[in-house]
């Protein structure tokens, strides 16, 4: 890769990843928010809302919404990250796996997709514009490599 797109990909990368983690954490909050309440479609498309306290569904959107929005905002984003994953692959294997092998066969494509993408958020951390930095400052982030020729940390 030549060195001043490698420059700029290294620099954008940050922001990059809270985009993507604003996006996600919104799609996945209006998913919980419209079971939850029956906005934007309603439960499962069909209008309505779960009933409170139906398991999974009223739980599953419960963790959506409340996942989302932190997600989105960037506030305890790795905890967050990991219980939507997690809820999303409960949601892959108990919902759609038992109906086909493959997501497009079995509906499971948004179950899947959600599950790796919060996966990826908890791993690649917040990126740039997050309430974590504000609270709690940089901890995420890893210290810089050393210029060449300067002396390593360690």
């Amino acid at each position: 890769m030549s060195a001043p797109l490698n420059s700029f990909t290294q620099r954008a990368t940050p922001h990059v990843l809270a985009l993507f983690r604003v996006v996600v954490g919104l799609l996945f909050a209006c998913h919980g928010a419209s079971s939850l309440f029956g906005v934007l479609g309603g439960a499962m498309g069909q209008g309505g809302t779960v009933p409170t306290g139906a398991w999974p569904g009223w739980y599953a959107a419960v963790i959506q919404l409340a996942g989302g929005i932190l997600v989105l905002f960037g506030l305890g984003t790795r905890a967050a990250a990991l219980v939507s994953s997690g809820s999303m692959a409960y949601a892959y294997f108990s919902v759609h796996q038992g109906s086909a092998l493959w997501p497009i066969q079995n509906g499971g494509e948004a179950s899947a997709m959600f599950c790796w993408a919060f996966l990826l958020i908890f791993f690649t951390g917040p990126g740039a514009w997050a309430l974590d930095r504000v609270f709690f400052g940089d901890r995420d982030q890893e210290p810089a490599p050393a210029a060449q020729g300067e002396p390593s940390a360690i």
